[in-house]
């Protein structure tokens, strides 16, 4: 069956940085859209970045220029790179195979001082 399991979360200060991972297995992830979501509390659910199998990427625009979504298909993983961190950005970081049902447990990141 299809998973996906994210890791890298944590509690990180302003101003800092953080490296999600979502390892994937059960699909042909070289063709599989990558996204990543998250859910700050008392929030709906927001789409953050996907990436393509073709490589290219897209970002919500508030988020632009601050995190940065990658892949390595030899490894099976998509990687969400979050620079900048803000208050703001805690949430929790949810990775989907991109408009499938598919989705991980999720990771928690908590930016505090």
């Amino acid at each position: 069956q299809v998973q996906l399991v994210e890791s890298g979360g944590g509690l990180v200060q302003p101003g800092g940085s953080l490296r999600l991972s979502c390892a994937a297995s059960g699909i042909i992830f070289s063709i599989a859209n990558m996204a990543w979501y998250r859910q700050a509390p008392g929030k709906q659910r927001e789409w953050v970045a996907v990436i393509r199998s073709s490589g290219t990427t897209n970002y919500a625009d508030s988020l632009k220029g601050r995190f940065s979504i990658y892949r390595d298909n030899a490894k099976n993983t998509v990687y969400l790179q979050m620079n900048s961190l803000k208050p703001e950005d805690t949430a929790v970081y949810y990775c989907n195979a991109w408009n499938t049902p598919y989705w991980g447990q999720g990771t928690q990141v908590t930016v505090s001082s």
